[in-house]
């Protein structure tokens, strides 16, 4: 498979497929393709079914697939952001946050991945709940704004606001820590606590998280009144 990811801010990644080459999405992401691409939905097994649900995506996926020749498919964006290519190999898992997979080949993976620790799922603001993507291939990953990406050495830490960690590896781990200060946890605007993500292994960063988009319109929303 060929690809090319165009468009700025709402990104599309075109897809050329070999003939009878197959891609999966889960969110009716597909904008436009080639009249040979026939699709298919399924839930894959109920567990399965269930636990796509829980972590943000549809119960059901698509699977797209070139029929007979070559083919081109595209998935686009659904926030402002980046859309990011992420090489799946079987000792290389990656976490994600909910709804950030996209689209990818048939041989990845997508399942349910809960935080070990309840306090970074409850107060981390990342969510009790992610997305684990396994197994073998491409997948492309929603990333909201910009990225940001660091390679963390063993034990050492990154702590990170609310809502910006948008991606890690599955060896990183995740845990929370308090704001310090009384006046600072409570007048400080930062929240009462963080997320402190530990080496070693890559994260990504998302510098416009939609949560915070939406906080910050809140107050010009109309009141109906």
């Amino acid at each position: 498979m060929k690809y090319e990811i165009i468009g700025e801010p709402m990104p599309v990644v075109v897809c050329d497929l070999e003939a009878n080459e197959a891609m999966i999405t889960e969110r009716g992401s597909m904008v436009w393709m080639s009249p040979n691409m026939k699709m298919e939905t399924g839930a894959g097994g109920i567990g399965k079914a269930f636990g796509r649900m829980f972590s943000g995506e549809s119960m059901f996926q698509n699977t797209y697939t070139a029929q007979g020749s070559e083919g081109m498919i595209a998935f686009a964006s659904s926030f402002p952001g980046t859309i990011l290519p992420v090489e799946i190999t079987p000792d290389r898992p990656v976490i994600v946050q909910k709804s950030a997979f996209l689209a990818g080949v048939e041989s990845v993976d997508i399942s349910l991945f809960l935080q070990k620790k309840l306090g970074a799922g409850f107060f981390g603001g990342e969510g009790f709940i992610m997305q684990k993507l396994s197994g073998e291939g491409i997948v492309f990953v929603e990333i909201d704004g910009s990225t940001v990406e660091y390679d963390l050495a063993p034990r050492q830490q990154m702590i990170v606001d609310t809502g910006y960690l948008a991606m890690m590896d599955a060896t990183c781990s995740m845990d929370i820590t308090a704001v310090k200060g009384a006046k600072n946890m409570f007048f400080g605007g930062e929240g009462a606590f963080n997320t402190v993500i530990t080496g070693p292994g890559k994260i990504v960063l998302q510098t416009m998280p939609v949560n915070s988009v939406a906080g910050a319109l809140i107050p010009f929303m109309p009141s109906g009144n």
